[in-house]
């Protein structure tokens, strides 16, 4: 229960702020008129919707299978591999950037792309100076392994 509240909590302040509150408060999102018969704010409606679900698949299975949160200070306990994790090492990330990509289609706004590209970039330095030794010194062998079978960025069957 308490695992299932702190996800939740962990959920609305992490990507919450990224994919939510600042682009609504910042880039128009919030005050966007939407027209289904613009196939940019379609295809950024698709690509939002998409990786929205995505993003609580990969969620879900950090709680489900990891016994954990997407939140550092409370990682998941079992290195997870299964799911969307199969196919690419951080489709969290990824999963983010689809919807942040679709919100800059649905609100054509500059800024926002350049938000979404500066994040991508953060995102990047997170993974290869912190999380990637963390985990690393978590799993040991068992995430070097992973780390060589399947892809940081570029989703792909996994090897075995």
């Amino acid at each position: 229960m308490w695992l299932a509240v702190r996800s939740v909590v962990w959920t609305i302040v992490i990507p919450g702020l990224v994919i939510l509150y600042l682009p609504w408060t910042f880039f128009g999102l919030g005050t966007l008129p939407v027209s289904t018969s613009d196939p940019l704010q379609l295809a950024g409606l698709l690509l939002t919707s998409v990786g929205t679900i995505f993003l609580l698949v990969c969620i879900w299975e950090f709680v489900a299978y990891g016994r954990g949160t997407l939140a550092p200070v409370d990682p998941p306990k079992r290195l997870v591999v299964r799911g969307l994790y199969k196919y690419v090492r951080n489709p969290m990330y990824l999963s983010v950037l689809v919807v942040l990509v679709g919100e800059g289609l649905l609100t054509r706004s500059l800024g926002l792309f350049e938000y979404t590209l500066g994040w991508f970039v953060w995102i990047n330095l997170v993974v290869l100076l912190y999380e990637e030794p963390a985990l690393y010194r978590a799993f040991g062998a068992s995430y070097q392994a992973y780390s060589a079978a399947v892809s940081r960025w570029l989703p792909r069957p996994a090897r075995s």
